[in-house]
């Protein structure tokens, strides 16, 4: 079944260097403080979906490399972020993944009330304070922006254009699978937490070659035409069609039996499931019947948290329900697989007799990944591991030298 691209993709050079980055820079310890530096606070982080809130008061938190932020939805409809820390003495004002507040947000550790705006309401034992200048201490805003109603977060200014722009090649494909429409899939988040670097999970998450040997209930489903497409600025897609077999497997047999296409659908997204990236480590992936997104958390140079959530049409049919519970289930089967291949591939990085990674055309997102990487922090150029000590001057130094 063939595949018609919806828009032009990179192609990828008859001669290119197959080597991936050296083995010392995941871990690193000076070379993560720079990836929080430079790759994770200055670029697009999505937090969740504006179905997640759809009430007054409804928020959302997201931590990351010791910033906090909330999410919340105003009395006027508006969604806003803000850095989850009290301006009295800096305590989270929200705690937990997700919550609601009865129309003003109260500081658990001295009371201060914030409206759901972010601004000051009041402090407690406001005569404490002397004159407070209430417009002062509102709480911090984020950089936020919403693409077809999934949110997103920048803690610093970085390299990135506005998401809108960032991700207009996608725009088409948002709009059609009503993604601004979607909904929350109960208890969406899911979470858990590796012993490895991030940029081992991307190193298998970004590349497809591995799918016929890894990935059975994939490869039933929809392996026999599934690509990997590089776009520019960090942004790819991944595309498998389904439908021409009737499957082998439970799952992936009664998947193809129950799945619909639903009539709004756009022709080269019926039939398919369709994974969006964007750099440094986040992916949206699509079926028929729903949507879910899911990134990378590094913790540390050598531990990751995995975290996303899923979502659902508002309007869905007992149909698409069992669908998407079949598509979850080849989609979980999938995820303990590549986690293990995560960890194996990361432990390779301590071994004496790792020469580096020689790649297939195939892996060429992987290479694409690195070559973005190697940009911010050209220090990941070097082969040979710095002084631990001399990373940060260094970097600073081959940067200045363009």
């Amino acid at each position: 079944m063939s595949i018609q691209l919806p828009f032009p993709t990179q192609a990828i050079p008859n001669t290119w260097e197959r080597s991936g980055l050296p083995a010392w820079t995941y871990h690193s310890d000076a070379v993560f403080a720079l990836e929080r530096s430079s790759v994770f606070l200055t670029h697009w982080q999505v937090v969740g979906h504006i179905g997640d809130l759809p009430n007054p008061g409804d928020w959302l938190s997201f931590d990351i490399l010791g910033e906090r932020a909330v999410v919340m939805r105003g009395q006027d409809g508006d969604v806003r972020a803000f850095h989850n820390l009290c301006r009295h003495r800096g305590a989270r004002v929200v705690d937990g993944a997700q919550g609601s507040c009865r129309g003003a947000i109260v500081c658990p550790f001295h009371g201060w009330v914030y409206n759901l705006d972010g601004s000051l309401r009041g402090a407690a034992r406001p005569e404490s304070f002397g004159e407070l200048d209430r417009e002062r201490f509102g709480l911090k805003p984020i950089e936020m922006e919403i693409f077809h109603g999934f949110i997103f977060l920048r803690f610093e200014p970085g390299p990135q254009p506005p998401v809108a722009d960032l991700l207009a090649p996608f725009a088409a494909d948002f709009a059609s699978y009503r993604s601004a429409e979607l909904v929350s899939d109960g208890p969406s988040r899911w979470i858990t937490e590796l012993p490895v670097n991030w940029k081992s999970v991307r190193d298998v998450d970004n590349e497809g070659y591995h799918v016929p040997l890894a990935h059975p209930g994939l490869q039933d489903l929809y392996g026999r035409d599934y690509l990997d497409h590089q776009l520019a600025d960090g942004i790819n897609f991944s595309r498998g069609a389904f439908g021409d077999k009737p499957g082998r497997t439970w799952s992936v047999r009664n998947y193809v039996r129950f799945s619909e296409d639903p009539p709004w659908l756009l022709p080269h997204l019926q039939k398919a499931w369709t994974y969006y990236g964007l750099f440094p480590a986040t992916v949206f992936a699509f079926t028929p019947e729903g949507a879910q997104f899911y990134h990378e958390i590094p913790l540390s140079a050598g531990r990751t948290r995995l975290t996303g959530r899923l979502y659902r049409y508002p309007d869905e049919t007992r149909q698409q329900r069992l669908a998407r519970y079949l598509a979850q289930r080849i989609d979980r089967e999938t995820s303990a697989e590549d986690q293990q291949l995560t960890i194996w591939s990361n432990e390779s990085m301590a071994s004496r007799a790792f020469d580096g990674f020689h790649l297939s055309d195939l892996e060429y997102g992987l290479r694409a990944h690195h070559d973005r990487l190697r940009d911010l922090i050209p220090v990941m150029r070097l082969a040979d591991a710095p002084p631990e000590a001399e990373i940060a001057r260094l970097n600073a130094e081959l940067l200045d030298q363009g």
